[in-house]
C-alpha cells in the first residue's frame, strides 16, 4: 500500500513536471528535468526514454541518473530486452528482480553499479494516437513503502506528458524545416531577381543557361559562349570564373575583334623589346596575365587563322612566346571564349580552324536573346531605370502602355540595346514619367539602324529578292510577299539547307531568314 506521507511527492512530480514541460518545448531540457524530479521525490532512478532510429532499433535519448558512456551504450535492436518489449506490444512491463529475469540485458547499467538489494526495472510505453512512440524505464527499490501500482500509474501519466512534448517538438521540427525550405526558395527566387555578376533575370532559358554555367564552372575545360551581341557574353565569363576554384585569380578579358590584327598578337602574347617599331620594352601578354585565372577571348570568330593557329598552340601545350622571342613561358590559364558569328559555318568556309573549333568547342553554352527570355524585359526595363535615375538623380517612372510596348519588341541589340534605350529615355523624358509615345519615338529610331525588327519597322521600302545583294550591306527591313517561300525554298535548296549561307545570298540576316520561315511553316 501507499503510505500517506508518499502522496504530497507524487502530487508534487506532477506539478512541477508540468510547469517544466510547459517552460520549453526542447526535449533536451526538459525530459531530463522531469526525470531528475522521479528520481529525487518518489525513488525511480536512472530514468531514460528510448526512441526509435531512423536505421531500425532503439537508442537512450534522454535520460538523468546516467554517465554519457552508459547512454551511450543504451541501443537495442527492434524487439530486444524488456525496452524492446514494450516498444514491439505497447503494454507496461514489470521486472521484479533484474537478476531473475535473463531477458534484462544490462545493457546500459552494470549490475555493479546497482544497488545491492533487489532492485526491479518498470517500463511504460509513450504513445501518441495509441501508438508507441518510445519507453519511459527506470529502476527502484523492490522492498520499498510504495506499492508498484502507484508507480506505474504516476509513470503513464508522465509518459502521456513526454509524448505530448515530443509531437510538439516534431511538429515543430517538420513546421520549422518546411518554413526554412520555404524561406530558402524564396530567396533563391529573390537571388534570381537580383543583379548577380551583372546578370538579372527569372525566364526559364535564362535559368537553363545560369545553371549549365553554374555546373561546369568548377572544372578547367574550355567553355564557349554562344549567342548575339549584347546577351551578356562577358558577364557570364565573369560569373564561371567566380564560381571557379580559380576564383581568387585574375580573370582578363581581351575582344578579338575590337583590336587591329597587327597589335592583336602583341596584346594576347605579349612582345619583346625591339620585336617591332614602338617596342621600347618588354612587355607580358593577356595571357601571361592570367596565369592562375581565366582567360576570356571574347568575338574570337574575328581572330585571323595566322592567330589562331598560335591560339591554339596555347591551348595545346599551355605556354606562349612573345613576339620577338623564342622562349616558352609557361601559362596556368581557363580558357573561355564567345562569339556571335556561326563558327560552324566559318569552318566550312575555311575562315576558322577546325582544330582549333574543337579545342575551344568543348563546353558550347548558347545564351538565350532577350526575345526569347519571356517576362524578363520589364525586370531589366526597371532595374535600368533605377540606374540611370540614380546616376542622372533623377525621379522618373514608366508611364502606362510602356511595359508591353518594350515586350512587343524584337530588340536585335539584346540587353545592351534596352539598356541604350532606357537610358535615352531616362534624358529625353518630360514631365515625371517615361510615356509610351516616347518609347515609340525611341524604337521608330532603333528600327531604322541596322538589323530591325520586321514587327516595328512599318514603313521602309524594300527592293525585291533579286535586287537584295545590292541593299543587303545595312540589311534594312524588306516587307514579305506572298512570292516568298518559293524564294526561300529555292534558296534553302541552292545552299543545301545552311541557313546562314541562304540569308546571304538573300540580303537577309538569319535572324530575318528565320522570321520568313516560321511566317510560312518552313523549316
Amino acid at each position: 500500500m501507499t503510505g500517506d506521507n508518499e502522496l504530497p511527492n507524487e502530487s508534487m512530480v506532477l506539478l512541477e513536471a508540468v510547469q517544466v514541460l510547459g517552460r520549453s518545448l526542447e526535449p533536451e531540457s526538459t525530459i531530463p528535468a522531469v526525470l531528475r524530479l522521479l528520481s529525487q521525490l518518489v525513488g525511480l532512478n536512472r530514468g531514460r526514454v528510448v526512441l526509435p532510429e531512423e536505421g531500425g532499433g532503439l537508442r537512450i535519448h534522454y535520460a538523468y541518473g546516467l554517465r554519457p558512456e552508459e547512454k551511450a551504450r543504451g541501443v537495442y535492436a527492434a524487439g530486444e530486452g524488456i525496452t524492446g518489449h514494450v516498444m514491439n506490444t505497447g503494454r507496461v512491463c514489470v521486472v521484479q528482480d533484474v537478476d531473475a529475469e535473463p531477458a534484462f540485458l544490462f545493457r546500459a547499467v552494470d549490475r555493479p553499479t546497482l544497488p545491492q538489494g533487489t532492485v526491479s526495472f518498470v517500463a511504460v510505453p509513450i504513445l501518441t494516437d495509441k501508438e508507441p512512440v518510445g519507453v519511459l524505464a527506470c529502476h527502484r527499490i523492490r522492498n520499498r513503502n510504495r506499492a508498484f501500482e502507484a508507480d506505474i500509474h504516476l509513470l503513464r501519466i508522465i509518459a502521456s506528458m513526454i509524448g505530448q512534448t515530443l509531437r510538439i517538438h516534431t511538429l515543430l521540427r517538420e513546421r520549422t524545416e518546411y518554413l526554412e525550405h520555404q524561406n530558402q526558395e524564396l530567396r533563391s527566387a529573390l537571388e534570381r531577381q537580383t543583379v548577380q555578376h551583372g546578370i538579372l533575370g527569372t525566364s526559364p532559358m535564362l535559368q537553363e543557361a545560369l545553371d549549365e554555367a553554374t555546373r561546369v564552372a568548377g572544372s578547367d575545360a574550355t567553355v564557349m559562349l554562344l549567342g548575339e551581341s549584347g546577351t551578356g557574353k562577358e558577364k557570364f565569363a565573369r560569373m564561371i570564373h567566380t564560381h571557379s576554384h580559380r576564383h581568387d585569380g585574375p580573370f582578363v578579358c581581351i575582344n578579338c575583334g575590337a583590336i587591329p590584327e597587327h597589335l592583336l598578337e602583341a596584346e594576347l602574347f605579349g612582345h619583346e623589346r625591339g620585336a617591332f617599331t614602338g617596342a621600347v620594352r618588354t612587355r607580358a601578354g593577356k595571357a601571361e596575365a592570367a596565369d592562375g585565372g581565366t582567360l576570356f577571348l571574347d568575338e574570337i570568330g574575328d581572330m585571323s587563322l595566322d592567330l589562331q593557329t598560335k591560339l591554339l598552340r596555347l591551348l595545346q601545350e599551355r605556354s606562349v612566346q612573345r613576339v620577338g622571342g623564342d622562349r616558352d613561358i609557361p601559362v596556368d590559364i581557363r580558357v573561355i571564349t564567345a562569339t556571335h558569328k556561326d563558327l560552324q559555318d566559318a569552318v566550312n568556309q575555311g575562315r576558322f580552324r577546325l582544330d582549333l573549333f574543337y579545342r575551344l568547342n568543348v563546353i558550347p553554352l548558347r545564351l538565350p536573346a532577350l526575345r526569347e527570355r519571356a517576362g524578363d524585359v520589364p525586370l531589366l526595363a526597371r532595374h535600368f531605370l533605377d540606374t540611370f535615375n540614380h546616376k542622372y538623380r533623377h525621379n522618373l517612372t514608366l508611364g502606362a502602355g510602356v511595359l508591353p510596348r518594350l515586350e512587343s519588341y524584337a530588340w536585335p541589340g539584346n540587353i545592351r540595346q534596352l539598356e541604350n534605350v532606357i537610358e535615352r529615355a531616362v534624358l529625353t523624358a518630360r514631365g515625371t514619367s517615361i510615356q509610351a509615345a516616347d518609347i515609340e519615338h525611341i524604337l521608330a529610331q532603333e528600327s531604322s539602324v541596322g538589323d530591325a525588327p520586321e514587327e516595328t519597322a512599318h514603313a521602309v521600302a524594300s527592293p525585291p529578292f533579286a535586287q537584295a545583294q545590292e541593299a543587303s550591306a545595312g540589311r534594312p527591313y524588306q516587307r514579305i510577299a506572298e512570292s516568298d517561300p518559293d524564294v526561300l525554298r529555292a534558296a534553302l535548296l541552292r545552299c543545301r539547307g545552311n541557313k546562314t549561307q541562304a540569308a546571304r545570298e538573300l540580303g537577309l540576316s538569319t535572324r530575318q531568314l528565320q522570321y520568313r520561315l516560321n511566317k510560312f511553316g518552313l523549316r
